[in-house]
């Protein structure tokens, strides 16, 4: 119940109540009516107010007019983008409650509120919104303003291209994806092929299903499927799916298609055996045929099994369930046997089907099958069903020939209207797909991405001018049919009409018996010509028109004669083409014939506004017919925006011209004009208002461009897309049309046309113009100053009198021989080109002295000269001549720039020489290796084993271990430490009997620099990490390298601070090492330590850290081995004197005497045999001054034979020194003694 209190006027409408549940909907319409309330009228009583009145929406309104204010037009868009249709309009009357309706068709479907479209109409505006574009939305989309007074619609095209691919050259999205014959576990899903204009053919799709409220989809089919259309099982009885699908190329799969309405999985039969009994006061009983039915135990076969859908892959079977069913659920099981096995095999043995459907697949091809159906329920299965006719799987449909002759034929100004012959066999087909190609590009683009089912489309976007052809393929299930045959080329033009009307119709003078018209010609000549205006007059309030001309006015502008003065006036124009005549004018305003008498001028009249850009535009004019008392001395131009009151003059001074540039306008306004003429009474009547112009420069909008032609004739140049065959290129200067022949010569073609200048001269300095009719005010000027005169005039004259360009000037060079080439290249020659060479004003010709060549191919002219001597000195010219152009280029070789081409040869004429024997290809140089070894080399040439080779060092020859191997062509000398002492002029030589050659090399001076910079950065990149090495006398810092000399330029750093050496820091090195030894360190030395090696370009540093741990343990270390370095030389030394080895015969005396050291004085003691013995008569022991220590034995023996020790030893240590004593009898041989050594100490360590 809806109850409407207090009703109002405004409450009177049509009300709807919908009823839906899942299984439909209904609804019901009532229209209610507010009267004025009268007293001594009773209302309606409600109890006997009508449920169904007879008023729908067809007959609800009043009568309501509705004009269209704002249409939208043809539409294109992406896939994925949002975008809105809308329409303004103006409803008269407009009441609240009694409104139009607004119906929105896509191709005359009705559209209704959805995910993808949202509806809107109010404040006078109807809108059709999209939320998520897909190609399912292209169409014909048509506005419907119903109302009792009519309906007003209006119409246009929407385009959804193609989104850009996931995976580049995969195909668009399928669309129009719909599900058909929906039951409780099955349903069959059809969709529409993708237009593959420029990918690789579908080769099949995916179809995805997803359960409604879940966002999960599921791919359906494990291979693609090559036909638009799918049977998906295995649904889950009673949820709703939807679905989309995907198509596959060689390049990749498409992105998804828009999914389906939801479908639900339930059997469309259950709802037809329930009934529905209506009892008293609204209740209601709903009884079910299986409860009529009774108890089933086991069901019957079901019956009328047969395939609803046969194709290459799959055969669907459809069947009626047994009859009676009974209460239990019913489930199938499908078999099939191949004709003529005898066998059948059940297809659905492990899941059985709730669907009176069902899909069979993995048929062998080709071969037929038969086919039988069970009923199963709880108590058991039925016997099989009738077997079916044998069923073959095949495709029923193939793939659409192509469409026949395409004839594309002009329509707008963007579009192309194009038709076709159907296909042979047009069955099932989807529709058609149309593609277009600007002719010459072979680059083709689709028009429609939607098939559409007409024969018959209107292609739209296309460039106005351009030049299309067009293809067509038929669509179906199967896929697309071959590409139709090209159309004939046609060029992008509006189709030939009636010409649009004239306007602006102005008084443009009166003598009281005649009126002197101006009017506006047509914006648009409808594609031909216009051949003149017919006028029709008539007095105020009288109802009908006379003509005023039988033969057609070629111009815009008339006289009408025989009037009545004082009456008034109103006339209106046509104007004619070859087509027909036009729409006339609006009726002017009324004119009253009375003769003008006044002293300032009549109104200009037929303003054109040109030239329009984002802040300016140029404004024409003609003269007013009537000038006043006086000439016309000038015009004001005035201009105000639309909507605003107040007018601004746009020029302080009258102008004299009949144009004029306004200036400083606001881009995207929109203005209005008019002119004034002025003389010397004042300023006179203004022309009439021009039309409304918006300022803002057209897309593409072109100027005109100068240049000359390939004959050097100076000309200007437009280019204009939009012209048709009826527009007209009017060029102009100063705006006033050219019509000079002997100065000018206009030549148009197609959509060009250029404007030559004949005799050009300074007079011709100005700004030209030009306009094309027939087009929407396309123009353009062009101002030709001083500099681009002279600029043209220049380019002109190197037409005129063209030159051959050269690609190189006359130059020479020097042969191996000493021989001196001189050579010209030019651009290009022709067969026919002549030329010549001149030596100082004297013609040469070609001989064996000066041989002279020309090879026209490459344009090289050249002459060679075997022998330069000193008399060839002078200027050196080439002239050409190729039909009228001409060159030439001149070379001056004297004084020092010919001295400099002599020596030049002379040296390659000697040099020549020299390699005739024996002799350096390269010349000695130095090398070092990563060795930091000094390599001298050379490359020699032109050698034979008899070849002798030497080395010299500052002319003394250089031994070597190996002689080189000439075959080799290479010889070296290697220099392994390079010092001062390697210094010299070194030479290496090569001789035969064909001569001889040397090369030298001074190694001093600054090649020794260069060699010793070489090696510092050799040896540099080898150089180890600084390391601590301590001594008796400090701390030394030590870095080692491959090579080391002391004329490398290197440097310590203390803590940035550079060292020099001294006696506190001394700087020295090796052959392989360079050190910083610090004497006697402090903790001042403590700090950063820098060892940098400079070797050319780069240097390379090696950085310590001296401090902390790192000191602390190199200054224990020092500490430590200059106590013991004290120790060593003051402990207890033998200096001297004691031989290891003595030999004496018995009965002499044996003397062992030697020096000894201590400080403080050591203590000495004898040992034989390491035992300490005593002094008696036959040992003596003694020691002189503290050194000289003596043994004496008097008398030896041989028992006296041993090992006798000096001990020598004090506090800081000592040492010990053997001597062995051997004692033999007399008269026995003395032994032989091996050379005297002297004896080895043993130190001894301090106490």
């Amino acid at each position: 119940v809806l109850p409407l209190f207090r009703a109002d006027f405004d409450d009177s409408a049509t009300y709807s109540a919908v009823a839906t549940n899942v299984h439909g909907q209904t609804s019901t319409n009532c229209a209610v009516i507010v009267r004025r309330f009268r007293e001594d009228e009773e209302p309606h009583p409600a109890a006997i107010m009508p449920f169904h009145l007879p008023l729908s929406y067809d007959v609800c309104f009043t009568h309501i007019d509705v004009q269209f204010l704002e249409k939208f037009g043809v539409t294109f868009a992406t896939e994925g983008e949002t975008l809105t249709l809308k329409c303004s309009m103006l409803i008269t009357p407009e009441l609240k409650r009694l409104r139009p309706r607004a119906e929105w068709y896509r191709d005359d479907v009705l559209i209704k509120d959805s995910k993808w479209t949202k509806l809107y109409f109010g404040e006078g505006q109807a809108a059709l919104s999209f939320t998520h574009l897909n190609k399912d939305d292209e169409g014909l989309y048509t506005l419907r303003m119903v109302s009792r007074g009519g309906i007003s619609e209006c119409s246009a095209y929407l385009f959804v291209r193609d989104a850009d691919a996931l995976i580049a050259g995969a195909p668009g999205a399928p669309m129009d994806v719909k599900c058909h014959d929906a039951n409780r576990d099955y349903v069959i899903v059809t969709w529409k092929p993708p237009n593959t204009t420029s990918e690789s053919p579908v080769i099949g799709y995916f179809v995805d299903k997803c359960e409604v409220g879940l966002e999960n989809w599921v791919q359906c089919n494990d291979a693609p499927i090559k036909v638009c259309k799918y049977p998906v099982t295995g649904l889950q009885e009673g949820r709703s799916y939807i679905f989309r699908v995907r198509a596959v190329n060689n390049a990749g799969i498409s992105r998804p298609s828009r999914a389906s309405e939801p479908v639900a999985a339930l059997d469309p039969v259950d709802l037809e055996r329930t009934q529905t009994v209506h009892v008293d006061e609204g209740r209601k009983i709903v009884i079910s045929k299986d409860d009529l039915e009774g108890d089933v135990q086991i069901p019957g076969p079901p019956t009328n099994v047969h395939a609803s859908e046969i194709s290459k892959t799959y055969v669907v079977l459809s069947w009626d369930p047994p009859v009676p069913r009974g209460r239990e659920p019913l489930t199938y099981f499908i078999e099939k046997s191949m004709v003529g096995s005898g066998s059948w095999q059940r297809v659905n043995a492990q899941v059985a089907v709730k669907s009176p459907r069902y899909a069979v697949f993995d048929l062998a091809e080709g071969k037929p099958y038969v086919f039988r159906v069970l009923s199963a329920n709880k108590n058991g299965i039925s016997d099989p069903s009738e077997i079916t006719e044998p069923i073959q799987p095949q495709d029923t449909i193939v793939l659409p020939s192509a469409p026949g002759q395409v004839v594309a034929t002009r329509n707008t100004k963007t579009s192309v209207v194009v038709q076709w012959d159907k296909p042979k066999h047009e069955e099932d087909l989807y529709g058609y797909y149309i593609d277009y190609s600007v002719v010459g590009s072979n680059r083709w683009e689709p028009s429609n991405h939607k098939p559409i089912k007409y024969n018959r489309f209107v292609v739209h976007g296309l460039e106005t001018g351009e030049q299309y052809v067009f293809r067509v393929k038929a669509v179906n299930a199967v896929g697309l049919s071959e590409n139709s045959q090209e159309s004939e080329a046609v060029t992008v033009q509006a189709a030939l009409t009636c010409p649009s009307y004239p306007h602006g119709i102005t008084l443009l003078n009166c003598d009281g018996h005649s009126m002197t018209l101006g009017w506006k010609a047509p914006t648009y000549s409808g594609g031909s010509p216009i051949l003149g205006y017919y006028m029709d007059k008539r007095e105020a309030n009288h109802q009908n028109w006379h003509e005023v001309n039988s033969s057609l006015i070629t111009r815009t502008i008339y006289t009408v004669k025989d009037l009545i003065e004082d009456a008034f006036y109103e006339f209106k124009v046509a104007a004619a083409n070859l087509v027909g005549i036009g729409q006339p004018s609006d009726p002017s305003e009324h004119f009253k014939c009375k003769a003008w008498t006044m002293p300032e001028p009549g109104p200009a009249y037929d303003l054109m506004i040109c030239e329009v850009r984002n802040t300016s535009l140029v404004l024409l004019w003609k003269a007013p017919v009537y000038e006043g008392k006086s000439p016309i001395t000038g015009y004001l131009v005035d201009y105000k925006e639309v909507d605003t009151e107040d007018w601004i003059t746009a020029n302080e001074k009258p102008t004299s011209k009949r144009y004029f540039k306004v200036t400083d306008l606001h881009e995207g306004h929109t203005y209005v004009f008019k002119v004034r003429a002025v003389n010397d009474a004042g300023v006179g009547k203004s022309s009439e208002i021009s039309e409304p112009v918006l300022v803002e420069e057209r897309p593409g909008t072109k100027e005109i461009y100068s240049g000359v032609d390939d004959e050097g004739n100076i000309y200007l140049a437009f280019e204009c897309k939009e012209a048709t065959d009826a527009s007209h290129f009017a060029w102009g200067k100063s705006y006033e049309e050219i019509d000079d022949s002997h100065k000018f010569k206009i030549e148009t073609e197609g959509n060009h046309s250029k404007l030559y200048f004949k005799n050009p001269d300074k007079s011709d300095l100005g700004t030209y113009s030009i306009s094309v009719s027939d087009t929407d005010g396309v123009s353009s000027s062009f101002v030709m100053d001083d500099e681009e005169f002279e600029r043209l005039m220049a380019l002109s004259y190197e037409i005129k009198n063209p030159t051959i360009p050269l690609k190189s000037e006359l130059a020479y060079e020097v042969l191996d021989k000493g021989e001196v080439r001189f050579w010209i290249q030019a651009e290009s020659l022709s067969p026919d080109s002549t030329f010549r060479f001149v030596i100082n004003d004297k013609e040469v010709e070609n001989s064996d002295r000066h041989k002279i060549n020309c090879d026209r191919s490459s344009g090289i002219i050249e002459m060679v000269m075997e022998k330069f001597t000193i008399d060839n000195e002078g200027t050196y010219t080439v002239q050409i001549q190729d039909g009228k152009a001409k060159n030439q280029s001149s070379l001056v070789l004297i004084g020092d720039a010919f001295k400099g081409v002599l020596a030049e040869s002379e040296l390659q004429r000697k040099e020549f020489l020299r390699k005739q024997g024996p002799h350096f290809s390269e010349f000695l140089y130095w090398k070092v290796t990563e060795e930091c070894e000094v390599l001298l080399s050379c490359k020699v040439a032109n050698t034979k084993k008899e070849t002798d080779f030497k080395w010299y060092k500052d002319g003394s020859g250089v031994d070597v271990e190996e002689l080189p191997d000439l075959q080799k062509g290479e010889c070296h000398l290697n220099i392994p430490k390079l010092s001062r002492k390697d210094e010299g002029v070194y030479k290496a030589t090569l001789s035969d009997d064909r001569g001889h050659d040397v090369s030298s090399l001074e190694l001093s001076g600054k090649v020794y620099d260069d060699i010793i910079l070489a090696l510092s950065g050799m040896s540099g990149k080898s150089a180890s990490p600084l390391k601590i090495l301590c001594t008796e006398e400090g701390i030394r810092l030590q870095c080692f390298l491959k090579y080391y000399n002391e004329e490398m330029k290197v440097s310590w750093c203390h803590r940035e601070s550079k060292i020099s050496s001294g006696e506190k820091m001394k700087i020295g090195g090796g052959d392989d090492v360079a050190w910083l030894q610090i004497s006697e360190p402090t903790e001042k030395d403590k700090g950063n330590y820098t060892f940098e090696i400079f070797g050319g370009k780069e240097s390379y540093k090696r950085t310590l850290d001296l401090s902390g741990q790192a000191f602390d343990d190199a200054y224990a270390e020092f500490q430590r081995l200059k106590a013991a370095a004290f120790a060593e030389k003051n402990r207890g030394k033998v200096i001297g004197g004691l031989p290891d080895v003595v030999t004496i015969m018995d009965g002499k005396t044996l003397n062992l005497t030697c020096t000894v050291f201590g400080n403080p004085d050591p203590e000495v003691v004898w040992f034989k045999n390491d035992k300490a013995f005593e002094i008696d008569e036959h040992y003596a022991f003694s020691l002189e001054q503290g050194k000289y220590a003596s043994l004496t034995i008097k008398g030896v023996t041989s028992e006296d034979s041993g090992k006798y020790s000096i001990h020598v030893k004090n506090k800081y240590g000592g040492e010990t020194v053997d001597v062995t004593v051997s004692v033999y009898r007399h008269g026995e041989k003395m032994p032989e003694i091996k050379p005297g050594q002297l004896a080895k100490p043993r130190p001894i360590p301090p106490s």
